[in-house]
Formats: structure tokens, C-alpha cells, sequence
């Protein structure tokens, strides 16, 4: 594609998101939400599947939906930017699972903020890593590859022109094709700390400040330098947005605590909200233990963010895989959270009553959780 009509085309994506999402935040009402995927899970491959679970979570109290749409190197709709999920091409769909998901969450009066899962991360094997090596971050040793979960990842370099313009396009066509209410951002959209001594960020450093990169990566000035090319992409996403029409998006955070997402991925997300780059925080609270989760509820950034004016929310673990946190611990969990002012966000939907639900079924929970929502959550989200 040629360079100008993709600024163009990119302009329209961005209007179009800029006009689409709300222009401050949703009332005070917190957020009750789950993150949906296709990973483990059928649920994007068929119409009726989608159009049950959003009925089944409005019927249980969810208001807000944060569906996957970016994740191992792949969209689940086609895009100019990157390939379609493998899966989905396999199985024929015709529907695009994002867009039927929102049209029905808008039906029943629930919000949809599609999820950028992997964010500035790809697989080592993808075709824009073999098409672009000059985009993506090494080592001091030159190597690119991170290990993540057991496989070998790499990130795109969010200071490269054309990392942001993809970047930018992929979030610009799901908005711009589905009307949603807003995007979300996770640990993923980071520079991980040992990053960044690759040619092109070598280059950038030397022109900015006349010097090599340090050879030791936690170097704090070293580390504000790159949290700033972060923060550039983040500001360059909103500025971009209310330059071309009016309004500005709703962007949602859910990043780990404090201390790990900036000293790991260089995570400001206090300088963030503060700065008003983010609109929404979903601090990510996974510990198994109650007594684990109350510590982490207390830490100071967290406790600090409750009066920056933003909804604030914590992501709890309700199953995945062979790990189902049980009714009681996840009920107790819950209330610790909104006894504390938060909303709360489920990782993720077939933890909740689907395929990991444990042993207490999915009838059951899906009854305990409606029970729970309406005793703690029951004031309406403003009209949209």
C-alpha cells in the first residue's frame, strides 16, 4: 500500500473512532466486566454461541464486555494491518465476532471495549517480523526473542514510524467497523526493561542525547527515555484522535501492579492517568490466596488511583485452564474489591460458568454471581 492513501485511510479509521466513542467518563457506576477470548474457548466461531453468552451476562448483572480482538499475531476480523486467526478462517464464519458481539452487548444495554491483547508483542515467527526485522527490539546481545509462557515472542518498537501507524490502524479499523465503546490496552502495550539496543533506538538515543545506551538496562535515566517513547505512542493514539474530529476516545489500562509493570515493561500508569491518557485502570489482581489479594489491593499506587478521578477496577482470576477459583473465595474477593471503591473485571468468560467452572457447575455460579453483582453493583451505568 502506497504511503499516502494509507494516511488517509488511517485518518478516516481514526475519525470514525474519535466520533463513535463518548467524550468523558460513564457516569459513576462501576464496572462489572469479563475479558472474552477465543483461547481456550468455541465462543467466537459461532453466531448463537456470542448472542447467548452476551444474554447470559446481562441476565447476570455484567455491564461492560472486553472482547480479545488482537492476539498471537492475529485479528478476528479481516485486516489490512494483519492475518485473520487461523482458526476462524477454518471454520467459515461469516460473521465477524466483535462486531455481532457489540451489535447484541448494545441490544441489552452493555458496553463493549475490544481488548488489544498482545499489544506491541508478536510471535518470533510472524511475517512481519520476517518482513520488518528493523522494527523490532533487541538485546544487548542482539537478539529479539523474549520467552513468554514457553514460547519465543518479540516486540515491535513503539518509537518506529511504522510500528505506530500499524499499530494505530489496527485499533482504527475494529472501531471504525463496529462501533464500540472504547479500547483496551494491557501489559502487552510495554517496552519490557532488558529492550532496546537495537540500531533504529541506538540512533534515536544518540540523536536525543548524545550518548550510547547504557550497558545496564535498569539505568534510570536509560529506563525514562524509552518509558517516554511509550508514553509519545499512547499520546500520539488520542492526539491523533481528537485531531481528526471531535471528542476523544475511551481508552482502558490493565496493567500488573506498579512496581512490576514499570521496572519490567516500562508501565507508567500513574503518570498516565494523571496525564490523561487513559481514561479507565484495570489493575490486574490474580493472587490465589484471599490474604495475598487483600495485600495487593493495599498497594500505594492503588490506593493513590482511586482519587484520580478514573474508574478503577481489579482483574480477578475466575478460572482458566486447571485453576477455578471456587464460589466463596471468588464471592469474598469481590466484596473486598467494591468494599473499596472498585468496579471488578473476570479473567475470564469460561471461568465464570463455562467449560472451567469446577465443580460447583455452571448453573450455580452463574446464579451466585447475579446474586452477588445485584447486592453490590446494582446502580445503572448512565445513558449512553
Amino acid at each position: 500500500m502506497k504511503a499516502a492513501p494509507r494516511r488517509r485511510w488511517l485518518s478516516a479509521a481514526l475519525l470514525s473512532l474519535a466520533t463513535l466513542l463518548p467524550t468523558a467518563a460513564w457516569g459513576e457506576a462501576r464496572r462489572v466486566g469479563v475479558w472474552l477470548t477465543n483461547s481456550p474457548s468455541p465462543l467466537y466461531y459461532e453466531p448463537g454461541r456470542i448472542d447467548r453468552a452476551v444474554a447470559e451476562l446481562a441476565g447476570a448483572g455484567f455491564n461492560t464486555l472486553y472482547p480479545n480482538v488482537w492476539s498471537r499475531g492475529s485479528t478476528f476480523h479481516r485486516s489490512r494491518w494483519a492475518p485473520m486467526e487461523p482458526a476462524l478462517v477454518q471454520s467459515g464464519a461469516q460473521h465477524d465476532p466483535i462486531c455481532r458481539m457489540t451489535a447484541e452487548a448494545h441490544r441489552r444495554g452493555l458496553r463493549v471495549i475490544p481488548w488489544f491483547e498482545y499489544g506491541l508483542m508478536e510471535p518470533a515467527e510472524a511475517a512481519v517480523v520476517r518482513q520488518n526485522p528493523e522494527w523490532m527490539l533487541q538485546k544487548r546481545d542482539g537478539r529479539s526473542a523474549v520467552v513468554m509462557h514457553g514460547k519465543e515472542m518479540v516486540w515491535l518498537n513503539p518509537a518506529h514510524p511504522g510500528v505506530r501507524e500499524r499499530f494505530l490502524g489496527l485499533i482504527g479499523e475494529i472501531v471504525q467497523r463496529c462501533k464500540v465503546d472504547g479500547i483496551q490496552l494491557d501489559d502487552h502495550f510495554a517496552w519490557p526493561v532488558e529492550l532496546g539496543y537495537d540500531p533504529y533506538t541506538r540512533g534515536l538515543y544518540r540523536r536525543d542525547t548524545g550518548f550510547e545506551p547504557p550497558d545496564n538496562h535498569a539505568d534510570r535515566s536509560w529506563m525514562t527515555w524509552r518509558r517516554k517513547q511509550l508514553s509519545s505512542l499512547l499520546r500520539e493514539l488520542r492526539s491523533t484522535l481528537k485531531r481528526n474530529g471531535q471528542g476523544s476516545p475511551y481508552v482502558s489500562l490493565s496493567p500488573g501492579p506498579f512496581r512490576f509493570a514499570y521496572n519490567q515493561w516500562l508501565q507508567d500508569w500513574e503518570l498516565w492517568a494523571l496525564g490523561g491518557l487513559i481514561d479507565e485502570l484495570v489493575v490486574q489482581n490474580y493472587a490465589y490466596s484471599l490474604k495475598g489479594f487483600e495485600r495487593d489491593l493495599q498497594q500505594p499506587a492503588l490506593v493513590k488511583a482511586s482519587g484520580w478521578g478514573i474508574p478503577v477496577e481489579i482483574g480477578i482470576l475466575s478460572g482458566f485452564g486447571g485453576r477455578t477459583t471456587p464460589m466463596p473465595a471468588l464471592s469474598e474477593k469481590v466484596r473486598l474489591a467494591a468494599q473499596r471503591g472498585h468496579g471488578v473485571i473476570y479473567f475470564y468468560w469460561e471461568g465464570l460458568w463455562g467449560q472451567y467452572a469446577g465443580a460447583e457447575g455452571g448453573a450455580t455460579r452463574r446464579q451466585g454471581l447475579g446474586r452477588l453483582h445485584r447486592s453490590l453493583f446494582s446502580e445503572p451505568l448512565s445513558a449512553r
